[in-house]
C-alpha cells in the first residue's frame, strides 16, 4: 500500500489548495484590514462610542457648570432718591459686600421710573429709604433665582448694619409656576421636539423634495407647539400664557431647531446631530437664562445665550407672560435669522442633502 499523502500531482507541488487560492488563501496586510474597516459599519459605530461618551460628560460638565452653583456676575437694582441716606448707603454697601461687587446701582428720581425700568428688564430690584428703614423690591417674574438671592442677602445685610428691611416682590410669578421654570420647560420641549422631528423626517421620509421637507417643518412645527401650549396652560393650568403669542413663539422656535439639524445635514451628512446638540443643548439650554437668570451666569454665557435659538425662546416667552406691553424685538429677530440662514443653506446646496427623490422617474411613469 503506497503511503503518499492523496492528492493530485498539482497540488503535491504547490500546497493545500486553500493556500493557493489568491487573496482568499493570503493573510491580509494591515493596510488591507484598515481599508475593509473603514468600508465596514464597525468605523461608524466605534466612532459613535468615543462620541457618545464624549457628549454625555460635556452634558453633565455644561449644565453642572452653569446652574449647579449660580453666582452673582452682575445684578442691576435702582435706587429710588438720595443714594447718599445713611441708612441707604450702609445697606447698599452690605449687599455690594454681600454680593461679591456684582450689584451694579443706578439711580432714579422717582418710584415711576424705576419701576418702567424694571418692566421694561433693565433692573432687578428697587431699593429705597422710607423714614428710617429700607424697601427692598424685588421681581420675581424677572428672575426667581435673583429675587431670592436679594431678598435672602437683603435680610442678612439688614441684620447685619442694624437697618430695618422690608423685602417685596412686586412682579410675583404666577401661582402654578412659583420658581419660574415652566417656560424653560415649553422651550427646551420646543427645541429638542424641533430637531428630533427633523432626524424623523430624514429618516422615516426621505423621499420629500427640499419645499416638501420645509412644509412638514411647519407643519409639525404649528402643531406641535400648539400642543405645548394646550397642555401647559389648558390642560396642567401651570401658566396662564397669552395662547396665540406663545404658540407661534414656540412653533418658530420648533421649526427653528428643526432647520438648524436639516441645514447641518445638508453640510455634514450623517454627522449633522453633533453641531446640532453642542448649539442647541450643550451651549444654547444652558446660557438660555431660563433655569438660571442671566445675571447668574458666567457672563460669557450671559451674553452668547441671548443670540441662540433657546435663549431668544426663552426672552420672547418670558416677556410675552409676564412684561406683556413691554416685549423686545430683538429675541423674535434671533429666531428669524437664525431659521432664514437655515433655509437658505439647505436650499441653496439641497443637492447635497441626503433625502429627495428623482423627479424625472415620476414623469417616466
Amino acid at each position: 500500500m503506497s503511503s503518499e499523502i492523496p492528492g493530485t500531482e498539482q497540488e503535491r507541488a504547490t500546497g493545500p489548495t486553500h493556500e493557493r487560492h489568491g487573496a482568499h488563501g493570503r493573510v491580509r496586510t494591515g493596510a488591507e484590514r484598515w481599508e475593509a474597516f473603514k468600508k465596514s459599519p464597525f468605523l461608524p459605530a466605534t466612532v459613535l462610542v468615543f462620541i457618545l461618551a464624549a457628549a454625555a460628560g460635556l452634558f453633565a460638565g455644561s449644565y453642572t457648570y452653569t446652574m449647579a452653583n449660580p453666582t452673582p456676575h452682575h445684578i442691576p437694582a435702582a435706587v429710588v432718591g438720595d443714594p447718599a441716606t445713611p441708612q441707604l448707603k450702609a445697606f447698599v454697601a452690605g449687599l455690594d459686600k454681600a454680593l461679591p461687587g456684582s450689584l451694579k446701582v443706578t439711580s432714579y428720581a422717582t418710584d415711576a421710573a424705576a419701576r418702567e425700568a424694571v418692566e421694561e428688564q433693565r433692573e432687578f430690584a428697587v431699593l429705597r429709604a422710607d423714614g428710617r428703614k429700607v424697601e427692598l423690591d424685588v421681581s420675581g417674574a424677572s428672575g426667581a433665582s435673583v429675587a431670592q438671592l436679594l431678598g435672602e442677602a437683603g435680610a442678612k445685610v439688614g441684620t447685619a448694619a442694624g437697618v430695618d428691611v422690608e423685602v417685596k416682590d412686586v412682579k410675583p410669578l404666577q401661582q402654578g409656576d412659583p420658581r419660574g421654570l415652566a417656560l424653560f420647560y415649553i422651550s427646551l420641549a420646543a427645541v429638542i421636539i424641533g430637531f428630533v422631528g427633523a432626524i424623523q423626517l430624514s429618516v422615516h421620509a426621505r423621499g420629500l423634495n427640499p419645499a416638501e421637507r420645509i412644509g412638514f417643518h411647519v407643519a409639525y412645527s404649528l402643531l406641535g407647539a400648539f400642543v405645548i401650549a394646550a397642555v401647559v396652560d389648558w390642560l396642567l393650568g401651570a401658566l396662564d400664557l397669552p395662547f396665540v403669542q406663545s404658540w407661534l413663539i414656540l412653533a418658530l422656535t420648533m421649526f427653528t431647531s428643526g432647520m438648524v439639524f436639516t441645514m447641518f445635514n445638508t453640510l455634514m451628512g450623517r454627522w449633522a446631530m453633533l453641531p446640532t446638540w453642542g448649539l442647541m443643548v450643550l451651549l444654547g439650554n444652558p446660557s438660555s437664562g431660563g433655569a438660571v437668570s442671566w445675571p447668574l451666569l458666567p457672563s460669557v454665557l450671559g451674553h452668547i445665550g441671548r443670540w441662540l435659538p433657546p435663549g431668544a425662546s426663552v426672552n420672547a416667552q418670558h416677556t410675552a407672560v409676564y412684561f406683556q406691553g413691554h416685549q423686545h424685538v430683538l429675541p423674535y429677530l434671533v429666531l428669524a435669522a437664525w431659521a432664514l440662514l437655515s433655509c437658505t443653506v439647505f436650499w441653496v446646496w439641497r443637492h447635497k442633502h441626503p433625502g429627495g427623490r428623482e423627479r424625472a422617474a415620476a414623469h417616466a411613469g
